[in-house]
């Protein structure tokens, strides 16, 4: 539980950095897209590779429900409670006039968030392998998720100031998903299917459409080195 609750900390650290690159000005925001591809790829992998086999051992018959149910919540929370949702920065501000919506907005990243954290914990309730997989392949989207919420509040004319709270919202919520499987960690059984369809949804719906709208095919590129990335890290690492 000690070593979920460091790398649960680490990666709400990144939700936090990621909303503090788009309040500073002098941040480079276009690596921001690098992280958005690598992430992509990785977890994907990690979700299609890791966290349905080890699901599917729990149930056959109910995991892939529970898959199919985190997947579909994400997608009500995103695109029904919570329209025209993407990530990266929000440029459309007459979309976001409302405070409203942009405090919609957050609870539906917090959600997302929060199944961050029981997927790193979950992970770890298996083998040390599993949670540092699920780790990073988190740590990979936690920027962007933080500059995502960040942008939204401030394209609703929010301050810098609630930017950054925002952003401390979604890392609170990351950490309180791996207190949750540290506190019951029997509730893996749902909370692993659960964070893999919640992780295939990011992956596919939210970061690969970000990864599409650049032109050429260097982020692409990116995209299959994050898959790359997690198949070498599994041939390399021994299983625990």
């Amino acid at each position: 539980m000690l070593l979920s609750l460091i790398l649960g900390a680490v990666a709400a650290v990144a939700d936090i950095f990621g909303g503090l690159v788009l309040v500073r000005a002098n941040w480079e925001k276009r690596y921001l897209r690098y992280f958005v591809a690598l992430g992509a790829g990785f977890m994907l992998a990690v979700a299609f590779l890791e966290m349905l086999p080890e699901s599917m051992k729990f149930s056959v018959k109910w995991a892939p429900v529970l898959v199919l149910a985190g997947y579909c919540a994400i997608h009500l929370l995103e695109h029904t409670i919570v329209p025209h949702f993407h990530f990266g920065e929000e440029t459309h501000h007459d979309e976001f006039v409302s405070a409203h919506t942009s405090y919609s907005v957050l609870g539906g990243l917090a959600i997302h968030a929060l199944f961050d954290g029981v997927a790193i914990a979950s992970g770890f309730v298996l083998s040390n392998l599993l949670g540092w997989l699920i780790f990073l392949a988190i740590f990979l989207h936690k920027v962007p998720e933080g500059f995502t919420v960040a942008s939204v509040m401030m394209a609703s004319g929010g301050s810098r100031n609630a930017a950054v709270i925002a952003a401390s919202v979604l890392a609170t919520a990351t950490l309180l998903g791996v207190l949750v499987i540290g506190i019951l960690p029997s509730w893996v059984e749902a909370g692993l299917p659960l964070s893999a369809g919640v992780a295939i949804y990011v992956a596919a719906t939210d970061l690969v459409p970000e990864v599409n709208r650049e032109p050429g095919i260097r982020m692409a590129l990116v995209f299959f080195a994050g898959v790359l990335l997690f198949l070498l890290l599994r041939l390399l690492l021994p299983a625990a």
